[in-house]
């Protein structure tokens, strides 16, 4: 991972909500429907949409739509690819 990639998931992961919304991911095996979210999150639903987008395009998580739907998914791969970054840093 270069270090333009891992400023942008910083600037991703900075945000409580952002946050919020990757730990309700992973409780529900790593994968949720984003109408679930707005039971679960306490902003309007254009907010919601604001920190998806950016969790998408930061590829921190997945988007796959189902019919009506839009199912999101936390990506590993990139989380571990973050996580190694940010060790590599200590070295």
């Amino acid at each position: 991972m270069n270090a333009k990639k891992a400023e942008k998931i910083s600037k991703a992961l900075a945000d409580p909500n952002r946050l919020l919304i990757l730990k309700e991911i992973k409780k529900q095996k790593d994968c949720m429907y984003c109408v679930y979210l707005n039971d679960i999150v306490d902003l309007a639903q254009p907010s919601i949409a604001h920190h998806l987008k950016i969790l998408t395009d930061t590829e921190l998580i997945l988007s796959e739509k189902e019919g009506r739907n839009v199912k999101y998914s936390l990506n590993n791969q990139v989380l571990d690819d973050y996580i190694t970054f940010l060790e590599s840093l200590k070295k």
